[in-house]
């Protein structure tokens, strides 16, 4: 874009979690701009402290008022050059930074991306679940109706899904995903990747949902859920093979159940979606469950 106006807003990609993780550009370009606009600041420091790096930075995060973003935009306006970091991953991918690069390629300025290490690609390669095809969900809505369609967009989408989620809701949104999607529904749980205590757990969603509940997952840190890519039934083994695996995706769909239960919904209601998302008769499911 030779000849854009002003300075140029670069979208820095920082470490997931592991400091070395950062590009030689990356570093090049945090040594020679102007300004650094930081999600927080303080962690941004050490990576510019771990490689000597003395530019100066400034907050810019999801709560920052508009008089911050019109700050930045006149420095922009004015020819300095300007670093975009969050506290980890690339600007703008389910983190602040998009209202900044829209507004200033707007104007026709300059935006320019440093890529580096991601979270994304990170539990797609790992898991190993993924699939040929996969989407990028983000955040899940928290609730509601929004959150209900969102779950049953991915329940019908063959295609993987990769989904952030909150150490703390982990529990519910792998329950959630284990009545919409089916409890057998493969899926991984990636924790704080690149770090010294990663984590990376395999299997179905009911199984999953467990291992959270009994604490075999911690409900800490940084979580990547993968959601595994669905074959249908026209897979290897075809009928045999959904045959063979039925009282496996009952035993699943009974701790699904009891899961939902757990987490405070009543167990006709949580018998009834689990139903719906396996076609086990829901009476069956709750019969089953309530005789325990």
């Amino acid at each position: 874009m030779a000849g854009a106006p002003g300075g140029t807003l670069f979208l820095v990609a920082t470490p997931i979690g592991n400091l070395s993780d950062v590009t030689l550009r990356a570093l090049e370009i945090l040594r020679g701009v102007r300004l650094i606009a930081a999600e927080d600041t303080r962690v941004t420091r050490r990576l510019l402290t771990r490689y000597e790096i003395g530019t100066r930075t400034m907050s810019y995060h999801a709560r920052s008022g508009p008089g911050r973003l019109a700050e930045l935009l006149a420095r922009l306006r004015g020819g300095d050059d300007i670093a975009l970091v969050t506290d980890a991953g690339t600007p703008a991918v389910s983190d602040p930074g998009m209202e900044l690069a829209a507004a200033w390629a707007a104007e026709g300025g300059r935006v320019e991306a440093i890529p580096g290490a991601s979270s994304v690609l990170a539990a797609v390669a790992v898991s190993g679940i993924a699939g040929p095809q996969w989407v990028f969900e983000g955040f899940l809505p928290r609730a509601g109706r929004v959150r209900r369609d969102r779950l049953a967009a991915i329940a019908a989408d063959e295609r993987g899904a990769v989904i952030f989620e909150a150490p703390g809701r982990l529990r519910a949104t792998l329950a959630d995903l284990a009545a919409a999607c089916g409890p057998a529904r493969p899926a991984a749980v990636c924790r704080e990747l690149t770090k010294v205590h990663e984590q990376v757990v395999r299997g179905s969603l009911a199984s999953l949902e467990a291992a959270v509940t009994d604490g075999a997952i911690p409900a800490r840190g940084e979580v990547v859920v993968v959601v595994g890519w669905s074959t249908g039934a026209s897979g290897p083994g075809g009928e045999a093979a959904a045959e063979a695996s039925r009282v496996t995706d009952e035993t699943a769909a009974l701790a699904a159940v009891e899961g939902l239960v757990t987490g405070g919904l009543g167990r006709a209601e949580a018998a009834r979606r689990v139903a719906a998302a396996t076609g086990i008769p829901r009476r069956r499911l709750y019969r089953v469950d309530a005789s325990r």
